[in-house]
């Protein structure tokens, strides 16, 4: 499948200020950027560094006044994936090294906490007696069955354990519950940023990435978008790693547009 991403953004900035930029359309194996185009508002200093785990770019940037950045981008991915509820999950013992990470605990993803809620309402998950991925399926019908998808219901400092009192949120919460539930029943998950087909409103999209079968696999708790019809930006432990914009002095919006269509 072809994916066409328009991304727009301005702020007005309150004085100079050091930003950190992450919109870009991730260049790994499994989807190829065919097109793309950056316009940025004129700045006093831009570097690209690499984002977390090397998928993906950060762009930092010093500017004065205004932000406005302007993104376009054509996009293939593939078009036929595994189930991720057919895969196993690995013994840890047999894990990556770079996957054990994602295991933990995180600034928003207590994981900790819910060892025993996930053992008892999921079932123990352990290799070669169940499929991990049958594990990480029932924890994500369980988001969406319960949750309720609510804007202005959360902000920056809500962690999953607030989301799973509440049973409400965005899809940056329904990732950390999902992420946290996941690493609590022995999975490692983490977070990515991704333009979808399918999200109302349309907007930079959060989901969960869980390790299967010796691959990370995209879900989605929110249930509107569909890992074939998903195009990665960045991972992370969890939202604090994946902002599409991170500022260091007080800014304020302008216009924020995203727009992601079949080419």
């Amino acid at each position: 499948m072809n994916i066409q991403v328009e991304a727009s953004i301005a702020y007005k900035l309150q004085q100079p200020t050091d930003l950190m930029l992450q919109l870009e359309v991730a260049k790994i194996p499994e989807q190829t950027v065919m097109a793309e185009n950056l316009a940025i508002s004129p700045y006093e200093h831009m570097t690209r560094v690499p984002a977390h785990d090397m998928i993906g770019e950060r762009i930092w940037l010093h500017c004065e006044e205004l932000l406005d950045v302007r993104y376009t981008a054509s996009v293939a991915i593939a078009d036929s994936l595994p189930d991720y509820r057919m895969l196993e999950k690995l013994p840890m013992h047999l894990l990556p090294g770079e996957t054990v990470q994602y295991l933990n605990e995180s600034r928003y993803c207590p994981s900790q906490q819910f060892t025993n809620f996930v053992n008892s309402e999921f079932g123990q998950c352990r290799s070669g007696d169940d499929h991990g991925g049958q594990m990480v399926g029932k924890i994500r019908d369980w988001i969406h069955d319960k949750f309720t998808y609510a804007s202005g219901t959360s902000d920056a400092s809500t962690t999953a354990l607030d989301s799973f009192v509440e049973r409400q949120g965005v899809c940056r919460d329904y990732a950390h519950v999902l992420v946290t539930l996941t690493r609590a029943a022995g999975i490692p998950a983490r977070v990515a940023s991704v333009y979808a087909l399918g999200v109302e409103p349309q907007d930079f999209h959060a989901v969960g990435e869980v390790f299967l079968g010796g691959g990370w696999h995209l879900v989605d708790a929110t249930g509107m978008a569909k890992e074939v019809e998903m195009v990665k930006i960045g991972i992370g432990r969890d939202a604090a790693d994946i902002s599409f914009l991170t500022a260091y002095n007080p800014i304020e919006m302008i216009h924020q547009k995203v727009e992601v269509s079949v080419l």
